[in-house]
């Protein structure tokens, strides 16, 4: 009887190659396991995929839900963004897709567990902390053991007739509810300006000419209601994306710092989570003290870091959110934001824990300050 193998698989590029490998190369049957958190990938159609790939059995988890209430909404209670940009998206989704395969594995009575992560990028860490966190089954990574490039793989899925989508050809792409990463290709020299093609979610051309309002109530530093309507949290995310992205916000593009020691040119697409956290930082500032500013900045950057490292279940995170929770009793109030040609910024915001004062803050000759 032959072993069996549990992959987190997406249907790109790399899980696809993956399969194969793990078939070829391992003598395994392999099971695998798509976890929705947004990707926008037809469901059927992944699972037509791996069906074609001669997968042993095959699992779809739609895990939408849960990925906004219990990862992006502490996200935001952090102000969640490494090195003051990136908003952790990836690096959210893979602790939960790890979570769910783990769960799958322990059904199915596998051998060993498998990903799709290349030995350059912070996924690999990401995904051997979380499995590892909750199993000690072997884990096997043909992209990275055998330090397979993006011409190699394309090559091999050219080779048994693996169907590869036109923008993963010229892009790695990494897509879920919070943002939108791409990689690869004219991106890799950083002097480079991305070509309009690379978005789908961020307008770059023809942006309208008069601003647009967007108004964020929040609730103990929850997002609750957008513009007046009260939404549930997968609408809530997907409209601010919707509304931020027609008038260009939500471009990231920098220098950063992976955690295998790495400097890479990032470019992200995160109009939502750029509004929301922008928005809730601001409100803060209004209902906390200075010295609370100050120190929950340094648990912030702390709470993202930990994140990106892919600590997700490292005692410290659990013990930072405590502190995180404590401090967003009174962050609620509302805030707007003014949308416009690619800009985001904050033009109002009212709370009842308010700590701004008019009267001492007032220049006017009445003020006694």
């Amino acid at each position: 009887m032959k072993q069996k193998s549990i992959l987190a698989f997406s249907g790109g590029l790399d899980t696809s190659v993956v399969v194969k490998y793990m078939q070829d190369m391992h003598d395994m049957d392999v099971i695998t396991v798509t976890v929705d958190v947004g990707q926008g990938d037809d469901d059927n159609k992944i699972a037509k995929k791996a069906k074609k790939l001669g997968v042993k059995k095959h699992y779809n988890i739609d895990a939408k839900k849960e990925f906004v209430t219990e990862y992006i909404f502490p996200a935001i209670k952090a102000n969640a963004l490494y090195q003051k940009k990136y908003c952790l998206a990836t690096a959210l989704a893979r602790p939960l897709i790890a979570h769910k395969v783990l769960e799958i594995a322990k059904k199915e009575k596998v051998s060993s567990l498998a990903h799709g992560c290349s030995g350059k990028g912070n996924d690999q860490v990401r995904f051997d902390n979380t499995l590892r966190s909750g199993s000690n089954l072997p884990i096997i990574a043909p992209i990275r053991d055998m330090n397979l490039d993006r011409e190699t793989e394309l090559k091999f899925a050219n080779k048994h007739g693996i169907e590869i989508d036109s923008v993963a050809k010229k892009f790695s792409i990494d897509q879920n509810l919070w943002g939108r990463a791409i990689e690869g290709g004219v991106l890799e020299n950083p002097y480079n300006e991305p070509p309009d093609d690379a978005f789908i979610w961020i307008k770059t051309k023809n942006l309208p000419e008069k601003p647009t309002y967007l108004k964020i109530k929040f609730n103990k530093g929850i997002p609750v209601e957008i513009d007046g309507k009260k939404m549930p949290p997968v609408k809530l995310i997907e409209y601010v994306n919707k509304k931020a992205g027609s008038h260009g916000v939500g471009i990231v593009d920098h220098i950063e710092d992976r955690v295998v020691g790495i400097k890479s040119r990032e470019v992200y697409e995160t109009p939502a989570a750029i509004c929301l956290i922008e928005a809730h930082a601001d409100l803060e500032k209004m209902v906390h003290t200075k010295h609370e500013t100050k120190f929950k900045t340094l648990v912030d950057d702390e709470w993202a870091w930990l994140v990106y490292s892919g600590l997700w279940d490292d005692p410290l995170r659990k013990e930072l959110d405590k502190f995180i929770e404590q401090a967003q009793k009174r962050v609620t109030g509302t805030v707007r934001l003014k949308l416009h040609k690619g800009n985001v910024r904050v033009v109002g915001r009212e709370s009842k824990y308010s700590l701004y004062s008019h009267d001492i803050a007032t220049y006017g000759k009445d003020s006694t300050f």
